[in-house]
């Protein structure tokens, strides 16, 4: 598979993210000591994996959640409660072996439920964990109290919760400016529509008007009438320029018209194509660049993959063409016009990836940024 990124250096902070979370995993190093320090190898084994598995469900979740708010789409709560239920039976591993200690992992799964988990949820948890770590050492005889960790837990919590309404109010805010976008390009096209309007408007109105006069002077004076008649043409030009003047900044391709285009030069070559009925769901950051994608695909599928099936598959932040024939191994190979869809996904900041599939054949999809 060849894959073509067109990353910005924040997607490239987004898909390492998970060592921010991964270098907290420093602190268990105290729990580690004194599994370390056990006497029965078997138990300092199942130990040592039992602290693996802890900071692997840990980090994991960690990035799984904040690549989910990036991205629109957070981590489930079912999803959260079992990697939580998960950390939670690895610590009472860790605290039969070890004690007291181990209860210094709480303050990971403390974190975790408040950026993951509903506030009251994630709360009542941290509550529940309070209790717990207060009480068991107090009638367990060979446990030593430390009300140490149950500060821990409260304060951890709470800075977990500030950093996740941080989140929270950085993902409204660039929703926010996104429609903001949105809005923008919107109010261009109308305005632009208002000014097409008003110039065909007049200038329509001036070719009736000597058109009308024209019709009436070609009897009773002829040359009045050609005069009228060489204005009409004059005028019927400048309008023409007009428009095109007003219209050039317009010209674009956009993906509804060019997905009812791949159906009419699919069909026109043979090949059965599977498109979407509408293309509502791409905003409309996406649709010129999708149009182009739809466009530069469907013309090698039509020309050089020899297939009998393309399929076009659309969601808000990618588009993926898969056809069943034989095609370009790579964007050098595909000629100038995968090159240049590859600098035109990259001028937009997004990612192009064109492989072969299992079943035979070839993909090209692009993820928007």
């Amino acid at each position: 598979m060849t894959t073509f990124t067109a990353d910005l250096p924040e997607g490239r902070i987004w898909r390492f993210g998970w060592m921010f979370g991964a270098i907290w995993l420093v602190y268990l190093i105290y729990p580690l000591n004194d599994i370390l320090a056990l006497d029965y190898v078997p138990a300092k084994v199942a130990g040592v994996m039992t602290i693996v598995a802890f900071g692997a469900v840990f980090t994991s979740t960690f990035w799984r959640f904040r690549n989910g708010h990036r991205r629109g789409k957070p981590l489930p709560v079912s999803q959260a409660w079992i990697a939580l239920g998960v950390m939670i039976a690895l610590t009472v591993i860790m605290s039969v072996s070890i004690g007291t200690t181990a209860f210094g992992a709480t303050v990971y799964i403390a974190v975790l439920a408040m950026m993951t988990l509903p506030v009251r949820q994630a709360w009542a948890l941290v509550l529940v964990m309070v209790a717990l770590v207060e009480a068991v050492p107090r009638f367990l005889s060979s446990w030593e109290p430390d009300t140490f960790f149950a500060f821990q837990l409260l304060i951890s919590a709470a800075a977990a919760w500030g950093i996740t309404q941080v989140f929270q109010r950085n993902h409204e805010l660039a929703v926010a400016r996104q429609q903001l976008a949105d809005l923008a390009i919107v109010a261009e096209r109308e305005r632009m529509s208002r000014d097409v309007h008003d110039i065909l408007g007049h200038s329509l109105t001036v070719i009736t008007v000597k058109s009308e006069l024209a019709g009436r002077l070609i009897e009773i004076d002829p040359a009045r009438a050609a005069v009228e008649i060489a204005e009409l043409e004059t005028l019927a030009r400048q309008a023409l320029a007009d428009v095109r003047s007003t219209v050039g900044g317009m010209r674009q391709v956009d993906i509804g018209s060019e997905l009812a285009s791949a159906q009419t030069a699919l069909t026109a070559a043979g090949i059965d194509a599977d498109l979407p009925c509408d293309a509502d769901v791409v905003p409309l950051r996406h649709r010129e660049l999708f149009g182009w994608v739809i466009r530069e695909a469907v013309t090698n599928v039509v020309r050089h993959s020899s297939a009998r099936h393309c399929r076009v598959t659309l969601t808000a932040s990618s588009i993926s063409i898969v056809d069943d024939g034989v095609g370009p191994a790579d964007k050098e190979s595909g000629g100038n016009g995968l090159r240049g869809l590859g600098e035109r996904v990259a001028a937009a900041g997004g990612v192009l990836t064109i492989a072969r599939v299992p079943t035979g054949g070839f993909r090209v999809e692009v993820h928007g940024e």
